[in-house]
Formats: structure tokens, C-alpha cells, sequence
């Protein structure tokens, strides 16, 4: 049947609700002796807290009443009984013939789950030792042992979690529906372009390694470069995805500092560093529970980082981690596996052509030389100078590759001939290098001396790129190079000649290198005499990708802008680092803000407004501009994160530093930055806050800017629904949509949509669909916090029309979203909260929670495919 309470329909089983205050949640009963486990209630309580549940305790409640009263009172309005015991049996009253405390554990009705610890070691009293046993045949209480109060709170904090999803599933099952398709796990795994070659014995042995019964959860992968441990790293990772939750590549390539590691395993994970609380708690509690496979791509540049992958262990308790690396972590726990080279052919003189080929490596060369020229094939006439180039190359693959690429221009027999001496001098030159290593340098050395005398300047100059590089960042580097008149030939040589790999982003191409042949071209760079005008150069250039961009990234030309600014992200980060350490804030300060955009978008506002600190906090003088832009900014941020009230003075500033600097478009900003602010505040002042955001629409008009004008508008809106006038908000967001449709902006159509689902659920008409496609929106834009405020409309929605399973479900995964992401939604009071607080003021209030935890629980790409289901429409 449905219920309406509070103006929300509710399924149930029957016509007479039990009708709860909108205060009381799930209720856990705490029974103990007092004075001997204070420590341990006191950890009680927190875990049960941690899961948004009620502590039910004797000391919580004032008490008039009599303590036999107050216990049985309490424990006949709980849903669950948690029993914790040590030594004392506790006080027998005058009259009775047992203690409060086993008279609680006897009122508990037999239908309360019962979860009963025992702390060890212990003496108990003789009356405590006789109830242990009965509680320990009684076959509907769990009974477990804990020797401290922290290692209690983890046991009651697991056990209830599991409780509530148990006690989901089997209200789910009791429904008649059917179990939900399982969606695939969502990787994060680069597509290699090639296949693997001679590598069976090693993949074998490594799944075996990473099997469900094999105690091996640190695993490094050691050779030399170019010996291919990321491309084993990733065919073991591929094969084994079935045995996670999620297989996740991090690829370490362009870190340089031991504090960027971190940070840069938690983006992979969609996790942010808000400074708050430190990065490996938040990624303990965005992964509780979760089986990961870690792969670590290019450790040996972030050696010294080495004990936060130990970190990491201990804090994903049920991950394993695969690391690439050309050294040791040296880290307890660590399983080392060796990756040699290729399997050789013997002495090739006289040797059959079937034995030949049965060498890995030269499988390698015939395959990689056949991709270059599809003429080419080892046969009895240039089979044995093929097996002695591989000999000569040691049998190391990426040595080969860059051999093999050359066969368009030159037979096996002349790659030799010409490979010879270079080997000979490399390895006379450098004898402290291993000899694997002096293989890969000889024959990246080799491949460079073979370019024209242009593509071997271009190559040193391309050493001070950090990440992939455009054909225009290129050109920009030139700084009136020899080669600058003709960069695309020569760039073209290069790739030709493998030094560079191409691919294409968002219609641009880009460029990489291997990390073998980068650390060669960043080697040659630093011996360039225009060292600083190049990374001037460099760093300039992606200040003026910052003002090229700034306009598309409105309107319809909005997604390409976005992807193109994370293909450069990571120049534009080590770019920007550069002119501040130069002292030339401003022109950083500038650029941050013009790419506002994508920093929003792309939930990567927190590292914009760690810049702004360091900019803030440098002992520099500032431009009034530059000053308002920061301070700004990071209260925008500020104001998306947990937190209370925000000071208003900064902001206030800032608009006065636009102002006095004629920038209106600024000075709007600021000031919607100010009403959003003002309407956070507690109590809200909504009135300054509408008056502050009539004045920023006025600066910044529709004809001037129509993207951010429809924010302002937005902002407008909100405080209409704070307001609670439904019907006002309504009208705001949907004129909004329609403008934000008309620019093909959709970003702005996305926030809009948000706002008229939201509205329409004020005025209790529930619009899934709003969200969804809002949802959709989100996801093609990359916009990671749109999935928080979509799925809690959607779980808001379905609370609405009565669905309590789906509700909790979804309001749960939208919390394990905004865990990922840090920020949060300060308009909660006004949007989801009051739906969830309805249901717990009921009879489902149980189901509903068990929901929510199993929600929580959910991965991303599960509570994505709920949210886009059926019901979501």
C-alpha cells in the first residue's frame, strides 16, 4: 500500500504507518556496565554516529524516571541491541534477583538483531560468566571478542553495515524483484596499440601471484626502460580485472615531486585533496571495503616516495598494487618480479629459419618492421642478421622497436652495420650504467643520430615539454631555432623515427615521447644554452592557450575546449609553476582565472585555490587585480566545500578591487560570489543576497556574456527556493534551460535543469527525467560533482513517489560521490534532506537505511547505471 506522511507517499505494507518525529533514525541500543567500559561507550557511540544511526544510551537520556523504566523505554522504541561486556556483571537493585544489565540483554525481543562483544583478556565475575554462555547458544545474537576500544568501534561500525545491507537485501528479495544485471566494472586502463610477444611464462606466473588465495599485495615489476614492464604491467592488469572491484592505471610518467604522488593516485580514483583532512583518509573512505588492483606506472622517478605506497596498503586493506619501476621500493612485503629481456636465439650460424623464429625477439622485430613496411618478412636470406640484431640488442624491446622502424630505409644487415659502433662506444663510455640500460640509451642515441641535423635540435628543444605537446606548443618553443621554418616536417621525422608518438584529441594533434627517450631529449635540453628563454617561452605559451581558450569554453564549442585543456594540463601546471617561482604572478593569477571554467568543470577547483594561497602568501606585491582574483576565487571554493559560515570581508574587497579596475565582468563575479555567500550564511540574508545579484546582472548582461549572465540568473533562482517560493524558482530555472538550449551551453544546461528539478520537487511534483538528463549532461562534460547533486534529486525523487529502496540507494551513492570529490551542497536543507528526514520519520525508516548504507557502498559505475535505469526516466 501507499502512505502519504508529510505530504510524501510511501510503500508499505499496510494502511497504519508508524508515525516517527523527523528527528529519530535508525536506533542502536548500547547496553554495558558503565564506569569500567566508559572508553569503550564512548567508541561505541561514535561508530554508531559515523553511520548516520541513533545512539541509544542510559547516559544520553535525562532521568527522571526510575533506571528500570528508562532502559526497558529505550530499548522498546530501538531496531537494534549492541551488547558490550568485560568483567563486572553490574548492580543487582533491591528486590531483584539480576543485574540491569542481563535484565536488558532479557527485554531484548528475539526479532532485534543482537550484536554482542566481549572484551578480552578478563576475569569476569562469576553471574557475567554464566550469561556469556547463554548468550553465546543463543543462535540469534553475533559474539565477538576485542582487546581495545579503537578496535571495538571498527568492529560495531562494520557489523551494522553489514547488518543493514543483509537486512536490505532481504527486504528486496521479500519483494519479488529479481536480481539487477551486473554492470561491468569501470577501469582505468590505457589501450595498448600493440600485442604482447613472448611474454606467456611471465603473465602466467604474475596472475598466479595476484590469485584469490595468494597473500602477495605489493608486487614490483623491475627492469631496465624500455624493457617493456609497463606493457606486461598492463596485459597482467587486463586479465585480471575479473578478480576486483576496479583496476586502476596511474600513470607516475610525468611526476616529479614526492607530494604530487598522491594526489595523483587519488584523481584516478575521481578523489580530491581539499586540504581538510589528509589525502589517504579520504581515499580509505572513497575505497572502504573495496577490492582494487593498483597499477604504478614509472615509480623509479618518485623513489623516495616509496613508503606511501606502504600507506596506501594499510589504508585499502583489501587492494593489491602492481609497480613499474627500474629500481627496488625496498619496502617489507614486497615481491619482486624480475622482467628480463626477450628470449634470444642461439648462435644463428647455421641455424634453421623455424628455429629462428621461434625466438620471441625476433618475432618482436618481424611484427614491429612489418607495421613500418608490410613487404617485410624474415626469410632464409636475412634471417640470421636478424637474429644478430636482436642479439646485439640485447633482446630488449623497445631497443628493437626503434631497430625495427628503420626497415623502410635500411636492411637488417645495414642496421647492423651501423649499430655496431655506437653500441661498442656507449658501452666503453658508461660502465657504471647496467648493461640492459646502456642497450636502450645506445640505440635512442643511435635512432637520434640518424635524424637530419634539424630534427636532432628540435629533439634536445622538445626536452622541456612535461607532458603530451601540441604542434603549436612546439612552434612556440622555437625561439628562432634553425628548424622553426619548417616545424612540421620535422616534427614529422621525428615521429617517423618512433622519438615521438602521435594521437589526436579533441581534432588536435599530439605528441609524447616514451619515458626512455624523453629523459634523453630533457638530458640534451639542459645542456641548451636557451634554456631559460625556452622555458619562458613554454610556460608563455600555455598563458596564451589560457586567453585563446577562455571563450570556448562557453556555448557549443564548450566539450572540445575542455578536452583540450586536459590534454595540455600537464604543461600548463608545470608552465605556470615556472612563472611563479619567476616572481610574474600576475600573469598566472590571469590565466587561472580565465580557465574558471574548466577548473569548476572539471573538479579541479581545489588545486586553483591552492595556487591562490601560494599567491597570496608570497611576500609580493600584488596588482589590485591580480589580489581580487584570488581572493575571489578562493571564496568560490570555499563556499562549494564543508564548512560554516564564510567571512564576508575578502569577497567585499574583491568587488571594490574590480570596481576601481573597471572590470565588470570581474566585479559581477565577485558579487555573485557574495550572494551565494550571504544566502549560505546562518541565518540566511537573502534580501542583501538578492540585492547583491540584481547588481552583478547588471554588469555582466545577456548580450555581453550569455553564459555566465544565465548563472547569475541561476543564483537568482536559488534564493527564490530558499525562500521557499517554488513557483518563483520554477519560473527562474526554466527560463534558464531555455537560454542555456539557445547557446548550446551545456554546462549551464546541466546546473539549470538541476534547479528546475529541484523546484518542481518544492511544488511535490517529482521529475526524475529533469535529473537524469542533467545527469547526461554531467557525464559528457566530465563534470564529476554533477553527479552528486543528480543523484541526490533522483534518490529525492523516488523518495517522493514512494520507491524507499531506490531513494535510499541513490541519496547513499550520492554521498559516496561527494566523499570522492570533497565538496558539498550547503542547498541540502532546502533539497534531498527533507525527503530522507520524512521516510526515517517512519516505519521504512529501517529499509531506508539499509538502502542508503548499501548505496554507500555501491561503485560508481553501479550507482551510474541504477540512476540511468529504467526508473531513473
Amino acid at each position: 500500500m501507499r502512505a502519504l506522511v508529510g505530504g510524501l507517499a510511501v510503500n508499505g505494507p499496510s494502511d497504519a504507518p508508524v508515525i516517527r518525529t523527523p528527528d529519530q533514525r535508525l536506533r542502536v541500543f548500547v547496553s554495558s556496565t558503565l564506569r569500567e567500559l566508559e572508553p569503550e561507550r564512548a567508541a561505541a557511540r561514535r561508530a554508531i554516529e559515523r553511520l548516520h544511526l541513533a545512539p541509544v544510551m542510559f547516559e544520553l537520556g535525562a532521568s527522571p524516571h526510575p533506571p528500570r523504566e528508562l532502559y526497558r523505554a529505550y530499548l522498546q522504541q530501538s531496531d537494534v541491541f549492541v551488547g558490550v561486556y568485560w568483567q563486572q556483571y553490574g548492580w543487582i537493585a533491591p528486590g531483584e534477583e539480576i543485574s540491569g544489565l542481563e535484565d536488558e540483554y532479557r527485554l531484548a525481543s528475539r526479532q532485534m538483531p543482537k550484536l554482542i562483544y566481549v572484551k578480552q583478556p578478563a576475569e569476569r565475575e562469576e553471574p557475567l560468566g554464566e550469561l556469556m554462555a547463554r548468550i553465546r547458544d543463543d543462535d540469534t545474537a553475533s559474539y565477538k571478542p576485542f582487546a581495545t576500544a579503537d578496535e571495538l568501534a571498527e568492529l560495531i561500525e562494520a557489523d551494522l553495515a553489514t547488518l543493514l545491507a543483509e537486512r536490505f537485501d532481504a527486504s528486496h528479495a521479500s519483494k519479488g524483484s529479481g536480481t539487477e544485471e551486473e554492470v561491468p566494472t569501470v577501469d582505468v586502463l590505457p589501450t595498448p596499440s600493440t600485442e604482447v610477444v613472448g611474454r606467456d611464462a611471465e603473465i602466467a606466473t604474475l596472475l598466479a601471484w595476484f590469485g584469490e588465495y595468494d597473500g602477495r599485495r605489493l608486487v614490483t615489476l623491475v627492469g631496465a626502460g624500455g624493457i617493456g614492464k609497463t606493457r606486461l604491467a598492463l596485459e597482467v592488469a587486463r586479465l585480471a580485472r575479473d578478480r576486483f572491484d576496479r583496476v586502476t592505471f596511474v600513470s607516475l610518467e610525468h611526476v616529479r615531486e614526492d607530494r604530487d604522488v598522491l594526489p595523483a593516485i587519488a584523481r584516478q580514483f575521481g578523489v580530491r585533496d581539499l586540504g581538510d583532512r589528509p589525502m589517504i583518509d579520504r581515499l580509505a573512505v572513497a575505497r572502504a571495503g573495496r577490492r582494487d588492483l593498483i597499477v604504478l606506472d614509472n615509480f623509479e622517478q618518485v623513489v623516495s616516495s616509496a613508503p606511501l605506497v606502504a600507506t596506501l596498503l594499510t589504508a585499502l586493506p583489501e587492494a593489491k598494487v602492481l609497480v613499474t619501476s627500474r629500481t627496488l621500493l625496498r619496502l617489507r612485503g614486497e615481491h619482486v618480479f624480475d622482467v628480463d629481456p626477450l628470449e634470444l636465439p642461439s648462435d644463428p650460424a647455421g641455424a634453421a629459419l623455424t628455429e629462428i623464429m621461434a625466438a620471441p625477439a625476433v618475432r618482436l622485430f618481424r611484427d614491429r618492421a612489418r607495421a613500418a613496411d608490410p613487404r617485410f618478412d624474415v626469410t632464409e636470406e636475412n634471417a640470421e642478421d636478424v637474429a644478430r640484431l636482436c642479439r646485439a640488442l640485447d633482446g630488449v624491446p623497445l631497443a628493437i622497436e626503434l631497430a625495427a622502424i628503420r626497415i623502410r630505409v635500411l636492411t637488417p644487415a645495414g642496421m647492423l652495420e651501423r649499430l655496431g659502433p655506437v653500441l661498442s662506444m656507449l658501452a666503453t663510455a658508461a660502465r657504471d650504467v647496467p648493461e640492459r640500460q646502456r642497450t636502450i640509451r645506445a640505440t635512442v642515441e643511435w635512432s637520434v643520430d640518424l635524424l637530419g641535423s634539424d630534427a636532432q635540435a628540435m629533439f634536445a628543444r622538445l626536452g622541456v615539454f612535461s607532458g603530451d605537446f601540441s604542434l603549436d606548443a612546439v612552434e612556440a618553443v622555437a625561439v628562432d631555432a634553425p628548424w622553426a621554418a619548417d616545424v612540421l616536417d620535422t616534427v614529422l621525422e621525428l615521429v617517423d623515427g618512433s622519438l615521438l608518438r602521435q594521437h589526436v584529441n579533441a581534432g588536435v594533434p599530439y605528441f609524447s615521447m616514451l619515458v626512455p627517450v624523453r629523459e634523453i631529449a630533457t638530458a640534451r635540453f639542459e645542456q641548451d644554452t636557451d634554456v631559460p628563454a625556452v622555458r619562458r617561452a613554454h610556460a608563455e605559451h600555455y598563458v596564451r592557450l589560457a586567453v585563446e581558450t577562455e571563450p570556448l569554453l562557453r556555448g557549443s564549442t564548450q566539450l572540445a575546449a575542455l578536452d583540450r585543456l586536459e590534454a595540455e594540463r600537464d604543461n600548463i601546471r608545470s608552465g605556470y609553476r615556472h612563472l611563479i617561482t619567476l616572481g610574474d604572478s600576475d600573469a598566472v593569477v590571469d590565466a587561472v582565472w580565465r580557465l574558471l571554467l574548466y577548473w569548476w568543470i572539471r573538479g579541479l577547483l581545489p588545486e586553483a585555490k591552492a595556487w591562490m594561497a601560494d599567491v597570496l602568501n608570497a611576500r609580493v606585491r600584488l596588482t589590485d587585480r591580480t589580489r581580487a582574483i584570488a581572493l575571489a576565487l578562493s571564496a568560490f571554493v570555499s563556499l562549494l566545500q564543508p564548512g560554516g559560515n564564510l567571512d564576508l570581508a575578502p569577497i567585499e574587497e574583491s568587488a571594490t578591487l574590480f570596481r576601481a579596475e573597471g572590470d565588470a565582468f570581474s566585479e559581477g563575479c565577485a558579487l555573485t560570489v557574495l550572494s551565494i555567500a550571504c544566502m549560505y550564511r546562518s541565518p540566511p540574508d537573502l534580501d542583501r543576497a538578492e540585492e547583491t545579484q540584481r547588481r552583478a546582472l547588471e554588469l555582466v548582461t545577456a548580450d555581453r556574456d550569455p553564459t555566465f549572465n544565465a548563472f547569475f540568473h541561476a543564483q537568482l533562482g536559488t534564493i527564490e527556493l530558499f525562500r521557499g517560493h517554488g513557483e518563483a524558482a520554477l519560473a527562474i530555472a526554466e527560463a534558464v534551460v531555455a537560454d542555456a538550449v539557445d547557446i548550446g551551453d551545456r554546462f549551464v544546461e546541466a546546473v539549470a535543469l538541476t534547479n528546475v528539478g529541484w523546484a518542481r520537487l518544492a511544488l511535490g511534483d517529482a521529475r526524475p527525467d529533469l535529473f537524469v538528463r542533467a545527469l547526461q549532461l554531467s557525464l559528457q562534460l566530465g563534470y564529476e560533482d554533477g553527479t552528486g547533486y543528480e543523484l541526490e534529486g533522483l534518490g529525492a525523487s523516488a523518495a517522493l513517489l514512494g520507491d524507499v529502496d531506490r531513494g535510499g540507494l541513490l541519496l547513499g551513492a550520492a554521498e559516496a560521490a561527494r566523499t570522492r570529490t570533497g565538496m558539498a551542497d550547503q542547498r541540502a536543507r532546502i533539497t534531498h534532506a527533507p525527503y530522507a528526514q520524512q521516510i526515517l520519520a517512519t516505519e521504512w525508516a529501517m529499509q531506508f537505511e539499509a538502502a542508503r548504507a548499501q548505496g554507500r557502498a555501491m561503485s560508481r559505475g553501479d550507482a551510474l547505471s541504477l540512476a540511468l535505469g529504467p526508473a531513473g526516466g
